[in-house]
């Protein structure tokens, strides 16, 4: 419970907000490049729009066509079948996320922007402490980041295709379609249907935040109506898709085992909901929803330098990466007042960092 407790989660959805801040100040953010590349990203959210549409267009064609055999004006089941496809596609298998998920896996775009936000990220730490001792400053983050290969040991290896990378990602996202789809399909079945969903959200909970929280949602689960409920989980299981994705340029570069990944994501959970909830909803957005993707990427870069210690050059990143494993700073850091973020120091121990933070009145947060 202590990784998933509300305070972690709102200083996630503060890290949210003063991120994409952050990130929108970044002026290479606007170059001809970028704003070629949101172009790109409009089109693209366009073509996603319409792909997602085919299949629905389509039965309301056949619909169309069986209405001058037969009178349906009385008739409220046509209504029912487009309605529940449109759920189907949207809310249990996700289709839009899944889309913009391929997008971005295929494209160095957004590495790109992880990067050029996260050198402006280091510039703007040190214009605010420029008056400080740079002795007690952390280190920078772009710049031994920028030396690490973004293919690690698989550069040792054939190096895959951009398909190959689509086709790994498509299996996934099919494999979980799948079992969306006959969660959701079990619900249907009498006598059983009513405890399908809590369920299922128990044992996904408990395996990924703790017995507490999981137990708090089987319980919402029996009180909200189902179609709801099911928003509710896929918005919280897009959110870790989400997360991972955007942190993807991180684990790139530094190389972490299945099992330390898994750990270093458990220790943070809390915290990264927290930032990635509200990303999740928006780039369902139509159209929209693939430029507040590449913010969400942005504003990632800001997010790193609040959970991670700074790392060391190539050489040495399985020792960091092992003892980056647990969030060594994490009270700390949910403990510190929101107009304090920046004074954050990842070098300090917890007294040396309270004896420096100066007691000074409170002001907004920039």
């Amino acid at each position: 419970m202590s990784n998933f407790d509300p305070n972690a989660i709102l200083r996630g959805a503060q890290l949210t907000f003063v991120g994409a801040h952050r990130a929108l100040q970044n002026p290479d953010l606007f170059t001809t490049h970028h704003y070629r590349q949101a172009a790109i990203a409009v089109c693209a959210g366009l073509a996603i729009r319409i792909i997602l549409n085919v299949p629905i267009y389509g039965i309301r064609v056949l619909l169309w066509f069986l209405s001058m055999f037969m009178d349906l004006e009385g008739e409220g089941w046509d209504d029912a079948i487009i309605d529940g496809l449109d759920f189907i596609s949207k809310s249990v298998l996700q289709i839009p996320f899944m889309l913009m998920m391929i997008m971005s896996s295929i494209t160095p775009t957004l590495d790109n922007m992880f990067m050029d936000s996260l050198r402006w990220v280091d510039q703007t730490y040190i214009q605010k402490h420029k008056s400080d001792d740079p002795s007690q400053l952390r280190a920078m983050y772009h710049p031994t980041l920028a030396m690490y290969s973004t293919h690690g040991e698989r550069e040792k290896k054939e190096k895959r295709t951009v398909m190959d990378g689509v086709m790994l990602f498509a299996m996934k996202y099919g494999r979980r379609a799948a079992i969306s789809l006959a969660t959701y399909g079990l619900t249907f079945v009498p006598g059983i249907g009513p405890l399908v969903l809590p369920a299922a959200s128990f044992y996904t909970f408990n395996k990924a935040v703790g017995p507490v929280p999981a137990t708090a949602v089987f319980a919402i689960g029996f009180v909200v109506p189902k179609r709801y409920f099911v928003q509710f989980l896929q918005t919280y299981f897009s959110s870790r898709s989400l997360m991972r994705q955007l942190l993807e340029p991180y684990f790139h570069r530094i190389r972490f085992t299945k099992e330390q990944k898994k750990t270093w994501f458990i220790d943070r959970a809390g915290v990264l909901f927290g930032f990635s909830v509200a990303f999740a909803v928006m780039v369902k957005i139509p159209l929209l929803g693939v430029l507040i993707y590449g913010i969400a990427e942005a504003s990632t870069a800001y997010l790193i330098t609040k959970i991670t210690e700074p790392p060391p050059p190539p050489g040495s990143e399985k020792e960091f990466a092992h003892s980056e494993v647990r969030w060594k700073n994490k009270h700390l850091f949910l403990d510190l007042p929101m107009d304090r973020l920046d004074e954050f120091n990842a070098k300090l121990s917890r007294t040396e960092k309270l004896e420096a933070i100066p007691q000074v009145p409170r002001k907004s947060f920039t």
